[in-house]
């Protein structure tokens, strides 16, 4: 994965809205440890500011993420499970996590893994569930595509009593579902104020700095904190004053 500042530049997409009030429970679902906090980190570090029940799920176990061919990779799964409770922390999440371990860059379809996603949106009962846009163009990740197509599936299996009920579950309709990366983003969050403790939040993953940070083992992640500030202070729309300070966009869904 590598980061870009396209994910987060609005400036040529209709904003319909800025700054939702904040959910009592939000739900992120990401293809890798690490995804969330580097596609919303911001957003999630201010609801759980202000109160929200912050919850991240994990489809894959991340065995892919390392250059090193000779790497343990058991040894990294459990690092980079580590990794991401400890981001958790960081973000202030006081929800669960949780990782469903399907093995890095083979996620595909299956109703075995639309039931496990729509099972935990069942129990954590989120208002808004966060994952990748499925349909970016030109995307190339399989995980991402694959992990944006399953959390739309289990979206409306979850909403609908007569998927899964083995599950033994209450039924359960988010109000919202965010997509981040985003093809076509209309909504902004600004994140003034918790970009530090975004960025904190991916510092603690720390097996990543070199392959998916660019931060150079020898230094302590200064360019990576200045290029990580500039890619959001960049984001402007052109119907609007620029937004101010920082900001995450994403493709906000109302009609579940």
């Amino acid at each position: 994965m590598t980061i870009s500042a396209e994910w987060l530049d609005p400036s040529h997409l209709p904003l319909e809205s800025i700054d939702r009030p904040t959910p009592a429970r939000a739900l992120a679902i990401s293809a890798h440890p690490d995804d969330s906090e580097l596609q919303a980190g911001g957003t999630l570090a201010k609801w759980a500011a202000n109160g929200c029940e912050v919850s991240i799920v994990v489809c894959t176990d991340g065995s892919k993420g390392t250059w090193n061919p000779e790497a343990d990779l058991a040894a990294l799964v459990e690092t980079r499970q580590s990794e991401q409770r400890d981001a958790a922390r960081v973000l202030g999440a006081t929800g669960t996590v949780a990782f469903c371990g399907w093995v890095d860059g083979e996620l595909r379809q299956s109703p075995q893994a639309v039931s496990a996603l729509a099972r935990y949106i069942r129990q954590l009962r989120p208002d808004i569930v966060l994952s990748h846009d499925p349909w970016k163009r030109y995307r190339l990740h399989p995980d991402h595509r694959a992990a944006g197509f399953l959390v739309a599936d289990a979206v409306v299996a979850a909403r609908d009593p007569h998927f899964f009920p083995d599950h033994g579950i209450a039924h359960h309709r988010p109000d919202e579902l965010w997509l981040f990366e985003a093809d076509q983003a209309n909504h902004a969050e600004r994140v003034d104020g918790y970009l530090d403790t975004k960025i904190a939040s991916l510092e603690a993953h720390r097996s990543q700095h070199e392959s998916t940070m660019g931060i150079d083992p020898q230094d302590q992640g200064d360019d990576h904190r200045r290029f990580v500030k500039s890619i959001h202070d960049a984001a402007t729309h052109p119907s609007l004053t620029p937004l101010a300070g920082p900001v995450e966009v994403f493709a906000r869904i109302t009609d579940l």
